[in-house]
């Protein structure tokens, strides 16, 4: 029986239309003709002047902290809910992350924790440069209220936007709040290069420098100069034009996605004690991945038993992002926390969701949950 994951790769023709005439160019390293294309169109989807396509989403996080100067010494406050590569690119820096609470509604960083965590830091006498706020599966955080607390505490914003490309929020595209923010093109995320990230910004400075550190930070000499460290991160030129062949079919894998969504929305409709997580701004939402959250003392059952019977037919779905202040390697770092991020650990669970599954995948999926529920009653 052929596994069903919870959101891999949908590639076609297109995909290999566009990879085929990259191979053809000639151009198979790292940069050219398909890069530079990657770049403009992602940057004119999103709305920014200025896009560096990279190697992946963590790495234009760290660059972008990178060129911020931000190092040993400094704070910076992030979302807890998230997936460990955030804090992963603090860390790389030498900076200490700091993991702030999210909202019960969304999962995003809570802002007005997120003011309180910057207050109190500064009040022990630590640097924060900058904050990291991330939409969680595909939803924009509050970047209104998040924009006035970094602009009451003059910190910089660098928006982790890996999992929400193609959702918005006020009417800006995820990708374009922030002075800077980064995507992720991982072979899971709603368009994928295989592998890859881009940084957005309309700082051209700040994007000239991340290009520069990419291409490990050589100077303009016609021996091998380099007064900086650099990096080993750009993106292929193959993986580019898979990338823009993804693009253009960006808002139709979107449309699929959100149709998934509707047939859990409608089988758990009159279920009691579980809810789609976030529904509420689905207008607004990517729709990467559905998630439900479930009351067991309601329900009769709880998120584990949901998995256990997927797993039994080789389905996957998974718990809600550990938080980070849970996690052994980040014990003891600083955390602003009131509970909410541990509820929706144990209470949440996102079911597949790709846009590449067929009729009879989903009717599979679908048909389990089914049976599971009236097993439930």
């Amino acid at each position: 029986m052929t596994r069903i994951h919870l959101s891999s790769p949908d590639v076609g023709e297109l995909e290999e239309r566009y990879l085929v005439d990259a191979i053809r160019s000639g151009w198979v390293a790292p940069l050219g003709p398909h890069v530079d294309a990657f770049e403009r169109e992602m940057a004119d989807r999103v709305g920014t002047s200025h896009a560096v396509a990279l190697s992946s989403g963590t790495a234009a996080l760290h660059l972008a902290l990178v060129s911020w100067g931000v190092g040993p010494g400094d704070f910076i406050p992030t979302s807890t809910l998230t997936f460990v590569a955030t804090a992963n690119a603090i860390t790389y820096t030498g900076a200490t992350p700091v993991f702030v609470d999210c909202d019960l509604v969304t999962g995003n960083i809570d802002p007005e924790l997120l003011d309180h965590a910057i207050t109190e830091l500064r009040r022990e006498g630590k640097n924060v440069p900058a904050v990291v706020p991330v939409d969680l599966l595909g939803k924009c955080a509050d970047y209104e209220a998040i924009s006035e607390v970094a602009r009451r505490h003059d910190v910089r914003i660098l928006s982790d936007a890996a999992e929400s490309l193609g959702a918005s929020r006020a009417g800006v595209q995820a990708g374009g709040w922030g002075d800077a923010a980064v995507l992720s093109f991982n072979g899971n995320k709603i368009m994928t290069t295989s592998g890859g990230g881009m940084l957005l910004t309309d700082d051209a400075g700040l994007a000239d420098h991340v290009r520069f550190l990419a291409t490990q930070a050589r100077e303009p000499a016609v021996h091998y100069e380099h007064h900086e460290v650099g990096y080993n991160y750009r993106l292929s030129n193959l993986l580019a034009a898979v990338g823009r062949a993804q693009l253009e079919r960006l808002d139709s894998m979107i449309a699929r996605r959100r149709q998934r969504r509707e047939a859990y929305a409608e089988l758990f409709a009159e279920v009691p004690g579980v809810e789609i997580f976030g529904r509420e701004r689905d207008t607004q939402d990517n729709c990467w991945l559905t998630a439900i959250v479930v009351n067991p003392e309601t329900a009769g059952w709880s998120t584990t038993d949901l998995l256990e019977a997927l797993a039994e037919d080789d389905i996957e779905s998974r718990p809600l992002w550990k938080p980070m202040h849970l996690q052994p390697v980040y014990a003891g770092r600083p955390s602003f926390l009131t509970g909410a991020s541990d509820s929706l650990f144990r209470t949440g669970l996102s079911l597949p969701s790709g846009s590449a599954m067929d009729q009879t995948a989903r009717d599979r999926v679908l048909g389990l949950i089914e049976t599971f529920l009236r097993a439930t009653l």
